[in-house]
């Protein structure tokens, strides 16, 4: 029942019991195969719901959400679902269910019922996949937050998904526990065409994506590349959302005459650029 779509959101709402509103109103949106995705919104705008919905976790109040081919109101394939969608949590403490990390990737694949000597190498191939290896024998509660995301990762990938939910995956990280983490998720994309959805509130990470949604109030307000979406400044500080720095210091020169051309995200970027309208000769050589 695969699908050339890998998620599918159609007219969804989404309200918590004793909500007085909707989490989230008559959403639509689709998720391609091999994409990554980022998914902003500030605290409390559906972002974190929506990737609930996108689990199973939730089932629409209204509405349909697609995974796979596999509708989340079939209750009776929840499982086939998750296994195709795995789902990465803020705090990866929540996630540690076994003492020994070997132990914590094989849980899922006991769930399914998959037999051992084919639990054994795929264990194996997930450890390998997020470069964990080396720790298989080691308590997870050893490890560094970063590490741990890792585990997590590897737990998801020996079940061989499609796709990759990442709920505010770096949210609980220091610096060197994101870009671990981040590395790995992009490596998985890239090498093995995992689909991923990555709900994050770090601009910088959302900038690396192939497409971003804007969620806010319950709906999706922007769609479009980083670059799209990023240069719409006044709008997503209306979202009381921020945008990458250099998008941010593009608008103001831009505001004050300077001509830089649209879709600055990176220093690199803007130094490409400055030197576009400094040395013009230079730039075309």
């Amino acid at each position: 029942m695969e699908s050339n779509t890998r998620i599918t959101m159609k007219d969804v709402s989404f309200t918590y019991e004793e909500a007085s509103s909707p989490a989230l109103s008559g959403v639509s949106a689709e998720i391609r195969p091999g994409e990554f995705v980022a998914v902003l919104g500030h605290n409390g705008s559906g972002k974190s719901t929506m990737a609930k919905l996108f689990n199973a976790l939730h089932i629409p109040t209204e509405g349909n959400v697609v995974v796979c081919g596999y509708d989340t109101r079939s209750q009776d394939l929840v499982w086939e679902i998750r296994r195709r969608a795995g789902m990465i949590f803020q705090n990866p403490d929540n996630q540690i269910v076994a003492t020994v990390v070997r132990e914590d990737v094989a849980f899922g694949l006991e769930n399914l019922g998959v037999p051992t000597e084919e639990m054994i190498p795929r264990i194996e191939s997930a450890l390998s996949a997020v470069r964990m290896n080396k720790y298989a024998d080691t308590s997870p509660h050893m490890l560094s937050g970063g590490q741990k995301q890792r585990v997590a990762i590897a737990g998801i990938l020996a079940m061989e998904p499609s796709i990759i939910i990442a709920d505010e995956a770096t949210a609980m990280l220091d610096p060197s526990g994101r870009k671990e983490v981040l590395d790995t998720i992009h490596m998985l994309n890239r090498n093995k065409g995992i689909t991923v959805v990555w709900i994050t509130h770090f601009m910088e990470e959302a900038a690396l994506a192939d497409r971003v949604l804007v969620v806010s109030e319950g709906s999706i307000r922007l769609e479009g590349t980083p670059a799209e979406v990023f240069d719409r400044v006044e709008e997503m500080r209306e979202m009381h959302l921020d945008v990458p720095h250099m998008a941010a210091l593009a608008n103001e020169l831009r505001a004050t005459g300077v001509p830089l051309k649209k879709g600055i995200l990176t220093v690199e970027d803007m130094v490409e650029e400055v030197n576009r309208i400094l040395c013009p000769s230079k730039s075309k050589t």
